[in-house]
């Protein structure tokens, strides 16, 4: 069964002749005029002075000028660091190579993604048995020339003969639903429009559900989407006649609400919420006409989702009262808590749970490793199953009557592969591996925990080529998130591999605000304790510096999204600690970021400036635009972000980048890339992503001093010597 979950997303090894020289080079920059146009607000008597809020409007002609002149300098900055080529050479060449989804099974056919390298995007195909032919089902490069036209969803019929996928355009988290059937391909309906932040569930072949949002007064892109509906489309209707099921009323509102169907259709369960963490559950019973809309829960102090079900036994994973999770039965309609039974205990290490072959398959994680165990419906262990080693798995599930079910794994150094998993005998098998120019062999990833500032444990994976001479000049990535209850567990990056072939560091802590250590580790870095993941992350560059790996000159600090405001926050609280501070689509005004698109939801984990006095100097006193300061030399700095991003708006990374060139002292530039028909990062096109890391890795390495692309500074161990 597909649950909802809402909330707030590259590539290995090589050898350059180049020498690995290091000197400052500085070049000479002009920024482009920013006016200022103070528009002053009031927050508890207090007033906080917002110079360039007229950029906030993407629809005005004075900002589009704004954003075509900032790009002219930084493509212009960028133009003239000497390897920049090489780079996007090296970065196209080791990009090149097959890569293939985890096969999924629907009706006659199974359906697989598969990019042939350096296509803009994967395509999906599929056969109708292991000796036939494979076809190409849906392929997303004929949705548009330049493939800013992704395929950003899809959803089969229980039987397979009817497909609903849903695309993206320009990167917009705004959708259109297109319905096909699957054997010729045609399409047999409307397209359903102005969808947001929508599943499509099906019920029989009769219709879908889908949720979205009231189009907004104003832009598209950034107005206010406050509340969310749950509909219903009948096949052969107009979408003007599809029906309200949930939502909408004036008295009780709900910025998420997703409706997912029951495997055998006997139930639709609807998930509501206000933020990115708690939700109220749902049930309507399909089998009886008219059945009202009954709730499970009726608050929003847990994460409570449904599994499966078996007839009238629902099969629920929550944390409510165990905060790493757990998974529980009750039987309709007696389904309210006080009526729910442990199936799979809590435990000490965090747990999220699949179906596939009849059996339920906890994953663990531990230390933000995977581990994975198979139960079947009654509770009881069947086997631990064996992973090809450390890292991450994925999709390990599928139909309730399959035998044999797939998942990848893989981790830093390891390239993401698929394996078969036949669920009777518990024997996994390598089904793909992509065929790489990159021998893991010759890295290593590690586990290390270091101690925050308040005397927390913190864990850190460190990738780097073996022998690495850990005497403080390596360029160093410093990657991280802390929030929403995501984690960061390991995986491959073709990007990241060419980092550690030209001699880098590639290091990711788990921060508090995430969730590899379940909701306590979540609530820690939440609101007034946000300051504890900023203080993880400078903790974390501590550590590297003081072990050796690198230095402050040689120290980059990366993350995007809520990670693009760890980055902002670091840079301004701790400008001395890096060399280079790359903030992507970051959430950078803390006063403000409420106010544009779905950012209210936001609130578990930020609080807003409105909550309290104690709140609003909270969030004032780390908002990064609110606390770059006049004559301080901070790191060089390359914003990145998507002018057409409606989840985080461009204007948090417009506004910052204007505060940096108005202050920054000394010559280290201080930069915005903006991506035009780009979001927040999915379905973002290869050839994109290319050009961005080219840009990102140029820069860092361009202001850490590197005249040249370096080599691997490693030890010979033979010899005990270090070579180049």
């Amino acid at each position: 069964m597909k649950h909802y979950y809402f909330g707030i997303s590259m590539l290995v090894t090589f050898s350059f002749l180049s020498s690995c020289q290091q000197k400052e080079t500085t070049m000479s920059l002009s920024y482009p005029e920013t006016k200022k146009a103070v528009v002053r607000d009031t927050f508890f008597e207090q007033s906080v002075e917002d110079p360039f809020r007229w950029l906030e409007d993407d629809r005005s002609e004075e900002t589009a000028d704004w954003v075509r002149r900032q790009n002219q300098v930084t493509f212009g900055y960028l133009d003239r660091i000497p390897y920049r080529k090489d780079l996007k050479e090296r970065l196209t060449k080791i990009w090149d190579y097959e890569k293939v989804g985890t096969p999924f099974v629907e009706g006659r056919y199974t359906y697989f993604y598969k990019n042939d390298g350096l296509q803009n995007q994967s395509v999906l195909y599929r056969k109708a048995d292991d000796d036939a032919e494979e076809e190409i089902f849906l392929d997303p490069n004929t949705f548009s020339e330049d493939g800013t036209i992704s395929l950003a969803g899809l959803s089969f019929t229980k039987d397979g003969s009817l497909a609903a996928y849903s695309i993206s355009e320009g990167g917009s988290d705004w959708r259109k639903i297109i319905v096909i059937e699957t054997e010729n391909k045609t399409q047999i309906a409307d397209t359903i429009v102005d969808v947001k932040f929508s599943g499509v569930s099906w019920r029989k072949n009769e219709g879908f559900y889908y949720s979205s949002y009231d189009k907004p007064d104003g832009s598209e892109l950034s107005a206010k989407t406050d509340q969310h509906k749950l509909y219903y489309h009948e096949l052969g209707t107009p979408q003007s006649r599809d029906r309200l099921i949930f939502g909408g009323k004036a008295n009780e509102k709900h910025r998420y609400i997703g409706g997912s169907v029951s495997d055998d259709g006997s139930f639709l369960f609807i998930s509501a919420s206000n933020t990115t963490s708690g939700n109220k559950l749902f049930i309507q019973d399909l089998r009886v006409s008219d059945r009202a809309i009954e709730p499970i829960l009726s608050n929003e102090d847990s994460d409570t989702y449904p599994i499966d079900n078996v007839g009238n036994r629902l099969i629920m994973t929550t944390d409510l009262g165990a905060p790493n999770r757990k998974v529980v039965t009750a039987t309709y309609p007696n389904v309210s808590p006080e009526n729910w039974t442990d199936l799979i205990a809590e435990t000490e290490n965090v747990l999220s749970i699949n179906t596939g072959g009849n059996y339920l398959f906890a994953e663990y994680m531990i230390d933000a490793l995977s581990k994975a165990y198979q139960y079947d419906y009654n509770g009881k262990l069947v086997r631990e199953v064996a992973l090809p080693g450390l890292g991450s798995v994925g999709g390990l599930g599928g139909k309730k009557d399959a035998t044999i079910l797939y998942y990848s794994f893989t981790n830093y150094n390891t390239p993401s592969s698929r394996y078969s998993y036949n669920v009777e005998t518990g024997v996994s098998e390598l089904f793909w591996s992509p065929d790489i120019d990159f021998n893991p062999d010759l890295y290593i990833s590690e586990q290390v925990f270091y101690t925050s500032k308040d005397g927390t444990n913190v864990p850190m994976m460190i990738t780097y080529k073996k022998g690495l001479i850990k005497d403080g000049k390596n360029p160093t990535l410093l990657y991280g998130y802390g929030g929403f209850n995501i984690s960061l567990t390991p995986s491959f990056s073709a990007a990241n591999a060419i980092w550690m072939e030209l001699g880098g560091v590639y290091a990711v802590p788990n921060l508090r605000g995430g969730g590899e250590y379940g909701k306590d580790w979540h609530i820690a870095g939440t609101q007034l304790q946000k300051q504890n993941v900023f203080d993880d992350f400078i903790a974390a560059g501590e550590y590297l510096i003081e072990s050796g790996y690198t230095s402050s000159n040689f120290l980059a600090i990366r993350g995007g999204s809520n990670g693009g405001l760890l980055v902002g926050a670091t840079m301004t609280q701790r400008p001395d600690l890096m060399k280079v501070a790359l903030p992507a689509v970051g959430v950078l005004d803390m006063l403000r970021y409420h106010t544009f698109t779905a950012g209210a939801g936001w609130a578990y984990d930020y609080g807003t400036a409105e909550d309290s006095k104690e709140m609003f100097e909270y969030l004032k006193g780390y908002s990064p635009v609110h606390n770059v300061k006049k004559g301080v030399e901070y790191p060089a700095t390359l914003v990145t972000t998507g002018d057409h991003d409606d989840r985080v708006v461009p204007a948090h990374s417009f506004k910052f980048a204007a505060e940096l060139q108005d202050k920054q002292a000394g010559a280290l530039p201080a930069l915005i890339r903006i991506e035009t028909d780009a979001g927040h990062g999915a379905g973002t096109p290869v050839s994109k992503t290319i050009d961005q890391y080219t840009d990102i890795f140029g820069f860092t390495l361009y202001n850490m001093g590197f005249e040249r692309l370096p080599s691997p500074r490693v030890r010979n161990e033979n010899e005990n010597n270090l070579a180049q």
